[in-house]
């Protein structure tokens, strides 16, 4: 199996690594000094399960790497659009692409039945510009819920959780999904491949639509968050507006609200990686998080009045972030 991390940052390196410790035939695409510690040191993990460290090719150059099997996006969605040059010497026929990313993908509606079939969201794919680098029939779903940061150059630290759940657009169990599945649990993970994706993209996004931009407007951590009175009942009502969205379009989230604030509280004061990117200077990903959600309400006839008003000022923050 030959695998090709396309964006080997902390998310990209960790299962880059793993998948390389299971035998996997893994490149790791990457730049600046990170691409620079791991050519000389490898990619080393530090985690509560067990350090350690793994040797992977490393380059900057995707054509020096060509066709892979499988191509895993380490990329923030934003990305995409752009990354036609970069991932098009990883592709062969077969190639599957699986985009680690938060939020509602650009293959949604591939494949996905009923009224809404094929449907493109412009918020996630503006004028078909993904669609066009990636190919839906590549898509392979991922929801991750693993925390990683790079510590340094070429060190990412696996702060919790090993599950990246994966699934067809369509449905199906297929056979890219299995083998995928099983060398990602040979490298230690957790990889269970699931017939329902959409419903576990829901469950995440609960808590990426309503935490990451209040975590920017009001530069505060999870733990902040839930403890303030007022900031939590709008983060508690943009949550059920999200349910309802959910459910018009016939996905069944299996967790409440309230579980989901509660998991959201046990974090601590962790800072979102929308608040991150802020402090960085870097494009914050509101689109595939807040903009589809919104988006996909005035398709259903659903009132999110709340989603949108935080869509709007957050939406002023991002630009005025990028200027």
């Amino acid at each position: 199996m030959k695998v090709a991390v396309l964006g080997a940052g902390a998310i990209g390196a960790y299962v880059g690594a793993s998948l390389h410790r299971a035998g996997a035939d893994v490149h790791l695409i990457a730049r600046g000094p990170h691409l620079a510690a791991m050519r000389r040191h490898g990619v080393r993990v530090l985690s509560p399960r067990g350090d350690f460290t793994a040797h992977p090719h490393a380059t900057d150059d995707p054509g020096e790497v060509g066709p892979a099997d499988y191509v895993f996006l380490g990329l923030k969605a934003n990305a995409y659009a752009a990354c036609g040059p970069l991932i098009a010497p990883l592709l062969h026929e077969r190639t599957a692409v699986v985009a680690a990313q938060n939020g509602i993908p650009w293959w949604y509606f591939h494949r996905h039945g009923g009224p809404y079939d094929g449907h493109r969201l412009e918020s996630v794919d503006p004028d078909g510009a993904v669609s066009r680098i990636l190919a839906p029939e590549r898509a392979v779903g991922c929801v991750v819920y693993a925390a990683t940061e790079l510590q340094s150059p070429g060190v990412v630290r696996h702060l919790e959780g090993t599950r990246f759940s994966i699934g067809e657009p369509d449905r199906s169990v297929s056979a890219r999904c299995q083998d995928l599945s099983e060398a990602m649990r040979t490298g230690g993970l957790k990889c269970p491949v699931e017939r329902e994706l959409r419903a576990d993209i829901w469950v995440k996004l609960l808590g990426n639509i309503s935490f990451n931009p209040i975590s920017a407007l009001a530069r505060a951590t999870m733990r902040q968050m839930c403890l303030h009175g007022g900031t939590r009942r709008v983060i508690e009502t943009m949550m059920r507006e999200t349910l309802s969205v959910a459910e018009s379009l016939g996905c069944t989230v299996g967790v409440s609200v309230e579980r989901r604030l509660a998991g959201a509280e046990r974090v601590g004061d962790h800072r979102t990686s929308t608040l991150q990117d802020l402090e960085r200077g870097k494009p914050l990903e509101l689109d595939v998080l807040l903009a589809a959600v919104v988006e996909l309400a005035e398709i259903t006839g659903v009132e999110v009045p709340t989603l949108r008003t935080v869509h709007a000022i957050s939406d002023l923050l991002a630009l005025r972030s990028a200027a």
